[in-house]
């Protein structure tokens, strides 16, 4: 499971001092990134895979005391052009703010339509399984 902290910015705040729901998007998105770019290395580029869903269960407020957020992310299936991902916000402390599955899908970047995975993809992340 790849981890990654974030510190809470105070753009990400409202007047109540709570973190804006569409930030825990974000939060997410910077932490599957690392993980995809780490995971990929020289196998392909990140720049190669667009997001086709998340979907995200909110367990707990992230206020700006908090200070950081851990997201982690682990791959939960991989499919023909597709990649399932489960992930987690947790404070520093360990409290669950956020639970969320992702689909990353393979992108041709000349028709911009999903592509199958490639052999060296697709070992790539069955490695990470």
């Amino acid at each position: 499971m790849h981890e990654k902290e974030i510190e809470i910015r105070w753009r990400d705040v409202d007047s109540y001092l709570h973190v804006n729901n569409a930030v825990y998007a974000t939060y997410l998105e910077e932490g599957r990134e690392e993980w995809l770019g780490q995971t990929l290395g020289d196998a392909g580029s990140t720049w190669d895979y667009v997001l086709a869903r998340v979907a995200i269960d909110f367990r707990r407020e992230l206020r700006l005391e908090d200070e950081a957020v851990v997201v982690s992310c682990r791959l939960e299936r991989i499919g023909n052009s597709s990649l399932t991902l489960e992930e987690q916000i947790r404070t520093r402390s360990g409290e669950l703010a956020a639970e969320a599955e992702a689909v990353l899908v393979a992108r041709d970047a000349s028709s911009g339509r999903s592509r199958p995975l490639n052999e060296r993809e697709r070992e790539t992340f069955e490695r990470a399984l």
